[in-house]
């Protein structure tokens, strides 16, 4: 006997897959501007806000990238392209795990930074020690930590202090720059920026959000 509820029920899942469009998402231009995958929507209104996740590997092919995971949303929609603003990054617990040793510090802070360009990001930064440090020690690579982030963010735009936060290879990078300084203090092995949180991003993207909401509305407008 033929269960024939069943049977439409797969059909009109069928159908509704169908009826979806392919968007193609576009990454932020700091990480190049270019195409991280694709995403169906039935209607491409429902795309907007919409959270991607990728790791920092799908976009520069480099594997040492792999523990890092990248936050993007969608805020506009051009033809087929989905286009991005970062909205955040963080760092893999296996990964931070595998840092952690005995008889060794690992020292964290949790800062407010604000760009030149306004924008507003919560950074969790992390120093791991060859040695056991001091109560005091700590307190003071803290207080490093912080001076150095909230002063680089305050001298970079959204882009360059982003780029300088997930980049942790580069000489110029964040974490380069919190190692060096904090070897005056304690040995050092390992900085991260292990996590991002963009609070508000700058006026530049929210103008382009803004622009992306207004053509959805002139769009439904058109068509009703």
């Amino acid at each position: 006997m033929i269960d024939l509820p069943r049977q439409r029920s797969k059909a009109a899942v069928r159908d509704r897959w169908r009826l979806k469009k392919w968007y193609n998402i576009v990454s932020p231009e700091v990480f190049g501007g270019i195409p991280i995958g694709m995403t169906p929507a039935d209607e491409k209104e429902k795309l907007y806000k919409r959270t991607i996740e990728v790791t920092l590997f799908d976009i520069t092919g480099d594997y040492s990238h792999v523990n890092t995971k990248l936050k993007f949303q969608v805020v506009d929609i051009v033809e087929n392209n989905a286009y991005t603003v970062f909205k955040g990054h963080e760092i893999l617990r296996d990964y931070l795990r595998s840092l952690t040793r005995r008889r060794s510090s690992k020292i964290s802070a949790i800062i407010n930074a604000v760009t030149k360009d306004n924008a507003k990001i919560r950074v969790t930064v992390a120093t791991f020690t060859q040695y056991r440090c001091k109560t005091s020690q700590k307190k003071v690579v803290r207080k490093i930590m912080e001076d150095i982030i909230e002063g680089k963010s305050a001298q970079s735009t959204f882009d360059e202090f982003v780029r300088s936060a997930v980049f942790s290879e580069n000489e110029d990078s964040l974490a380069s720059e919190v190692a060096k300084a904090v070897k005056r203090i304690c040995s050092v092995r390992k900085v991260e920026i292990t996590k991002q949180k963009v609070i508000e991003i700058p006026s530049m993207v929210k103008e382009r959000e803004e622009a992306g909401e207004s053509r959805q509305v002139e769009e439904q407008g058109a068509l009703s």
